[in-house]
């Protein structure tokens, strides 16, 4: 895939939010009307996000508030941020524990639990929002997904997403693959599996440790989210060199997390409002990240920050790279080889119809006067 690739197949979630919203406030009726014969239930929600992220944190509550909006405040979720009740990279395993009812979380923190767990949040040269949505909604992704939640007592839903991310700040000029080796990187998922194979040396931090790890130089580099995001972690303050594209993120979908035990002891009616209120969280999501981002782009540019492309020859080799670990790993494990089969050949079909439709008018549209 070439960079021209992923900066077209953009995606503005706006209509989709606003439809989905309508479709969301329109069940509150049903929800209420049934209020007398629907039990109170009160639950705890483990997330991995700090609270100064509003929109990461903010796509939490958002599931949060609007299932109490729907109920007449008879079903509540209470959400906790990373390390309030367990470490931001411990959500998936307190859900399944029955430490909580349910947690905000990316699958792909969990590879170590399952390889094809990355699936659920993005892979490497993947899949862009509006497609991983496709994949999910309609491609039978969410299906895949639960069936593969299951095995850990759980049951997942897409609840927001971030659109193609940001290649993260690094503390020197990386102009060639060469000069990713021996780099020390915070990367989670396979994401960090391709800069490992690049000679990358990975480390999984939750955002809450990023800053304080480039101050005292445990780390090089580090990627994040974006301009908004890294803008709010202060980042900029510790790294000069700002990097695009985030191919190893190009649509990164969250998950609402519930476990199963408490998932079927929930009456139909609420079932229901979880699923519309984490579409909406969802959608909302994505659409808040592209309304934030250019301002918050133009202010850490202001700020000093420098703005970098990788280059081709770090794009191809990573590329490269990562179809390999895909390869390899599908000859290995029998559920990633599954999930990656059904994946790719949504995939390839999608990106032939995008190459069509989204690249054609972008790379038109988007050109530099």
């Amino acid at each position: 895939m070439r960079r021209r690739q992923l900066i077209g197949y953009g995606l503005t979630g706006a209509a989709s939010s606003a439809a989905l919203t309508a479709c969301a406030q329109s069940t509150t009726p049903t929800a209420a009307s049934d209020g007398a014969t629907l039990p109170t239930v009160r639950w705890k929600m483990a997330t991995s996000w700090p609270k100064s992220l509003d929109t990461l944190y903010g796509a939490a509550e958002i599931v949060c508030d609007r299932i109490a909006a729907m109920t007449d405040g008879r079903f509540t979720i209470e959400p906790y941020a990373g390390g309030e009740i367990v470490p931001g990279l411990q959500v998936l395993d307190a859900v399944q524990n029955g430490t909580v009812e349910c947690g905000h979380s990316a699958a792909y923190y969990y590879v170590g639990k399952s390889p094809a767990l990355a699936f659920g949040t993005t892979v490497p040269f993947g899949l862009n929002a509006q497609q991983q949505n496709a994949w999910l909604y309609h491609g039978g992704g969410l299906e895949a997904m639960q069936k593969l939640y299951a095995t850990f007592n759980a049951i997942t839903f897409p609840a927001g997403n971030t659109g193609v991310q940001m290649g993260g700040w690094f503390n020197k000029e990386i102009a060639t693959a060469a000069d990713l080796k021996g780099l020390k990187m915070r990367i989670p998922g396979l994401g960090g599996k391709v800069m490992a194979k690049l000679g990358v040396n990975v480390q999984n931090l939750p955002g809450s440790e990023i800053f304080v790890a480039l101050e005292r130089g445990t780390i090089d580099a580090a990627e994040w989210v974006g301009p908004y995001d890294d803008e709010k972690l202060g980042l900029q303050d510790i790294a000069q060199f700002y990097y695009y594209p985030g191919w190893w993120e190009p649509g990164p979908s969250f998950d609402m997390m519930i476990n199963m035990d408490a998932w079927t002891s929930l009456p139909p009616t609420y079932q229901e409002v979880v699923k519309t209120a984490c579409i909406e969280s969802n959608m909302s999501t994505l659409a808040k990240y592209d309304a934030v981002n250019g301002a918050a782009l133009k202010s850490l540019l202001d700020s000093g920050a420098q703005l970098r492309p990788f280059s081709d020859e770090i794009l191809a080799a990573a590329e490269k790279a990562a179809f390999e670990i895909y390869e390899e790993t599908a000859s290995q494990d029998a559920t990633f080889k599954e999930i990656y089969d059904q994946w790719k050949s949504f995939r390839d079909s999608v990106y032939s119809w995008n190459r069509l439709n989204e690249l054609g008018f972008a790379g038109f549209a988007n050109q530099e006067a």
